[in-house]
């Protein structure tokens, strides 16, 4: 009978673990220079290599060529421990040997010394399932062990064990395994069981095992008796009960070339599926249409796209009804895009500004044709053959207020929280003879802000309102009863109110 894949590709060396290369390399060096501790604690997600490293790390202390990291293979040793029948290498599983008892039983057999090798060596799985009795047992004997006793502990929740505990050893700690490392090592393993497959196959197994490669394996072999020996996305996708990737790419093509009867039926398909993991699904998906730089989703609508996503996932968190979530996620999607039809009707009425500014110019030109030296005629002319200038000379025909106005919407244009705090802070005063005049109310962090922002709104300024503008405040001074005038403020914390400080007049004679 054939080993499990999980079994039969289990690292026989520091080199074979996946995803590990920082613990693989320290414990490695501790053996090779012979710095070897009396107690480690490996700690990590199931599946990310603790036993297996607790395995090669104690095979290589046993091994006759010690010091080294990588153990022989062949001296009786290596043999008895890779056949799990050595006598100095003790496995116990905490989750069913626990009590204070089995401790006991533990501590008498450290008293004997090796049977034929250099070290007595006890790997303790699960050891956060110990009882506070069996911890308080084994504290003392895990502090000051003879020279012959090694500790490895492994635990995949290490919070649950007491601070003494973690305090008397060497704590390593496994990470998630990446999903690319898992991907390339499932891929590999096929290659050597002569299975077929397809890439986006391998790829969705490795999402779904969760960062252990045990279980990654696990799922691996259950799929290639379930698709014979032809692994499939097809298959893997059946198998797991997952949507099939090619289903969210048809929803979001749909979404795209706004197919109301396509989005439906996709719909109805998602109801066979749980909500939440289609959500994760849409944001896999986008993430790689981001990275491949697909012409159709701009960052606008993948930013858009994603906030969606997460504000979904957020009321599932909440307890929405599920269908209700994924309806109401899919019409925002479908509002998201509306930001083109926002473009066209701008471009829109920018035609139709240029048009009317360019009537009243010939309209200016016909009342004056007898004067050949008319400046008007000649600056007119000049608008007609740069339709943006006429777009911003077309702004001298709005009132002030107006103008300001025209800022305001602006500063959303370019940053929608910036055009919040400056409406909410700043009121128009008054704009005359290039100088413009405004209130500020900012205080605190606000000001903070729009001291930050304050060379975007500068730049806006002069866009709408002229290169020449200058912007002040109204001098405060509550013990004159004087009429408030405009002075020109030269520091930009004085603009917003900031701070008190030096006035300076500017008075034009």
């Amino acid at each position: 009978m054939s080993k499990a894949l999980s079994l039969k590709y289990r690292p026989l060396k520091f080199s074979d673990l996946i995803g590990q290369d920082s613990i693989s390399q320290t414990l490695s060096l501790a053996l090779d220079l012979n710095k070897v501790s009396h107690a480690y604690l490996f700690s990590g997600l199931r599946g990310s290599g603790k036993t297996s490293s607790a395995r090669i790390f104690a095979r290589a202390l046993e091994c006759e060529k010690f010091p080294t990291s990588v153990p022989c293979g062949e001296c009786p040793s290596c043999k008895s421990s890779l056949n799990n029948t050595h006598m100095d290498i003790i496995e116990m599983d905490a989750a069913s040997s626990r009590s204070i008892d089995d401790i006991k039983d533990l501590i008498e057999q450290i008293q004997y010394k090796p049977a034929y090798s250099r070290f007595k060596i006890f790997i303790i799985d699960e050891v956060h399932m110990l009882t506070k009795e069996a911890f308080n047992a084994l504290l003392k004997t895990l502090e000051e062990p003879p020279e012959y006793v090694k500790f490895i502990l492994a635990t995949t929740d290490p919070l649950k064990l007491p601070p003494t505990i973690l305090s008397r050893t060497q704590h390593f700690r496994f990470k998630k395994i990446p999903q690319n490392s898992i991907s390339t090592h499932l891929k590999r393993i096929l290659g050597l069981e002569n299975v077929k497959f397809e890439d986006e196959a391998i790829d969705l197994l490795s999402r779904n095992c969760g960062g252990s490669l045990r279980d990654a394996l696990t799922l691996l072999e259950q799929s290639i008796i379930f698709s014979k020996e032809n692994v499939t996305l097809e298959s893997v996708s059946s198998m797991l009960g997952a949507l099939n990737p090619s289903v969210i790419e048809d929803f979001f093509n749909s979404i795209l070339s706004k197919n109301d009867s396509k989005i439906e039926s996709i719909l109805k398909e998602f109801e066979s599926y749980e909500v939440e993991n289609i959500i994760d699904e849409m944001i896999i998906f986008l993430k790689y249409r981001m990275l491949s730089k697909d012409s159709r989703y701009s960052l606008i609508v993948i930013d858009r796209f994603f906030r969606i996503l997460g504000d979904a996932k957020n009321m599932l968190f909440q307890n929405a009804e599920s269908s209700f979530v994924l309806l109401l996620t899919t019409l925002k999607l479908k509002e998201a895009l509306n930001i083109d039809e926002i473009n066209k009707i701008i471009a829109k009425i920018e035609r139709e500004v240029i048009s009317f500014n360019n009537e009243a110019i010939k309209n200016d030109i016909n009342t004056d044709s007898n004067n050949s030296s008319n400046p008007i005629k000649d600056s007119v002319q000049d608008s007609i053959k740069d339709p943006k200038d006429s777009i911003k000379d077309s702004t001298n025909l709005l009132s002030p207020k107006s103008q300001f106005e025209q800022l305001v919407d602006k500063i959303y244009n370019r940053n929608y929280e910036l055009g919040e705090l400056f409406k909410k802070n700043i009121e128009f005063v008054d704009f005359k003879d290039s100088i413009l005049t405004w209130n500020s109310k900012a205080d605190g962090e606000e000001k903070n802000k729009l001291r930050q922002f304050f060379s975007v709104i500068v730049e806006l300024v002069y866009e709408v309102f002229g290169k020449n503008t200058k912007i002040v405040t109204p001098k405060q001074n509550k013990e004159e009863q004087k009429p408030k005038e405009p002075e020109i403020i030269r520091d930009i914390e004085n603009i917003f109110g900031i701070v008190d400080k030096k006035i300076i007049n500017n008075k034009e004679k």
